[in-house]
């Protein structure tokens, strides 16, 4: 049962990935099985022990902001403004006086403006204070994306950060669609965005051993659901989606293209890195959003797996959609992004609900690339190539370090 009365719907999307910078060249690179992992270009890894990433190429930031606020800004606030804007115009919603203060943003970030933080500490201690911007502050605290969202559209309702970790872009369209239900405002641009292709994150994550390091073979070094996966890759970007009311967005003739119907959370309350070794917390959150939603288990169609390409995710997140979903389970295509896109931490699960919309509108669910060897066999992670299927229901999950679960479950829009 829902909460609230208050049906929400989806109605714009946006997206900047390592396989492309918009929704469209997005799906084109998933169906094509097109990997966007590589060697780091954007700082020089030849002491570290990950060499490889996935990084936003050729993106120019002037196409959607003046240089002016791009300077001050780190890439990850970049990604999110221009994956906003992209959303915003594909839902044709107009922000103006008559409804700004009905419209919010809530932008999810698992590190947030790290590139930033890392160039302003080397200033102090090399220039001392009077080196530092007077906009810095602002620029690497993690609501500057959100604050740079609302300003660039001119969205005067509730705006704010979310993170959860890899959680981050899940959890702010699950509570998007929260304030929207209870009647908070009538719109939200929802979604996450991260740029954690620095050294220091490159290099601290590598001491968590949770990284690849198959540099010599970057495209087929992030392997989710594949025994000889060795770790996740690395990579930057935003996704974002305009979240509203389904009335609303009726009346108004807008592009109405799936509903978001149900929304869970959960903590494992475990380890710092590792997920619970029987995913109790993932199992959960997978459950309270089919709650939510009102659905039983055997209504979804299709899994948009949060699958890191790490061993224990892995591992886990299989256990669990077999705990849930029972029998039911190896009748479902299940795919993991990730496999293409690298990890794109905070954007992740923005970015992967983008794919789950693409799926229910399209009826093609995109491939795990470098599935070889499946961890279980029985289930079908749609190895190598994209698959038909018509979908109705599909969820899509995000897990992230420190126990945060995210799961989300989106249908077919039908009034």
């Amino acid at each position: 049962m829902r909460p609230y009365g208050r049906r929400v719907v989806i109605t714009g999307m946006g997206a900047i990935t390592p396989v492309g910078l918009s929704v469209q060249d997005f799906w084109d690179s998933l169906l094509a099985g097109r990997s966007g992992v590589g060697p780091i270009e954007a700082f020089d890894a030849s002491n570290l022990p990950v060499k490889i990433a996935g990084e936003v190429k050729g993106f120019d930031p002037t196409a959607y902001m003046p240089r002016t606020v791009s300077r001050r800004i780190d890439k990850y606030a970049q990604f999110a403004v221009a994956a906003a804007a992209q959303a915003v115009e594909h839902a044709k919603l107009v922000i103006d006086e008559a409804n700004t203060h009905r419209v919010g943003v809530l932008i999810g970030s698992g590190y947030g403006p790290t590139g930033l933080v890392q160039s302003g500490t080397l200033t102090l201690e090399g220039r001392g204070y009077r080196g530092l911007a007077p906009w810095l502050s602002a620029a690497t605290s993690i609501d500057c994306a959100a604050g740079e969202v609302a300003y660039k559209l001119q969205a005067t309702g509730p705006s704010g950060a979310i993170s959860t970790a890899c959680a981050s872009g899940t959890s702010a369209v699950g509570e998007a669609m929260r304030m929207i239900q209870r009647g908070d405002v009538d719109a939200m641009i929802a979604g996450g965005a991260d740029n954690s292709v620095t050294s220091f994150d490159i290099g601290s994550t590598a001491m968590s051993r949770a990284l690849s390091t198959r540099n010599d073979d970057p495209q087929r070094a992030s392997r989710p659901f594949d025994k000889g996966r060795d770790g996740f890759v690395m990579a930057a970007g935003a996704g974002a989606l305009v979240l509203e009311d389904a009335r609303s967005a009726e009346r108004r003739g807008a592009p109405i293209l799936a509903e978001v119907v149900g929304y869970g959370a959960t903590s494992d309350a475990y380890h710092p890195t590792a997920p619970h070794p029987e995913g109790l917390g993932a199992r959960r959150a997978m459950q309270l959003a089919l709650d939510d939603a009102g659905l039983p288990a055997s209504a979804v169609d299709h899994i948009n797996a949060h699958g890191t390409s790490t061993t224990l995710n892995d591992r886990t997140e299989a256990a669990a959609i077999r705990k849930v979903f029972g029998d039911h389970a190896p009748r479902i295509p299940i795919t993991a992004v990730k496999s293409m896109t690298g990890h794109t931490i905070g954007a992740a699960g923005a970015v992967e609900l983008v794919a789950t919309v693409q799926t229910l509108l399209t009826g093609v669910v995109p491939p795990t690339i470098n599935c070889d060897d499946p961890e279980d066999p029985d289930l079908n992670f749609v190895p190598h190539q994209p698959q038909r299927h018509d979908v109705a229901v599909a969820m899509s999950n995000s897990f992230g370090f420190a126990g945060h679960n995210a799961t989300l479950v989106v249908r077919r829009y039908e009034q």
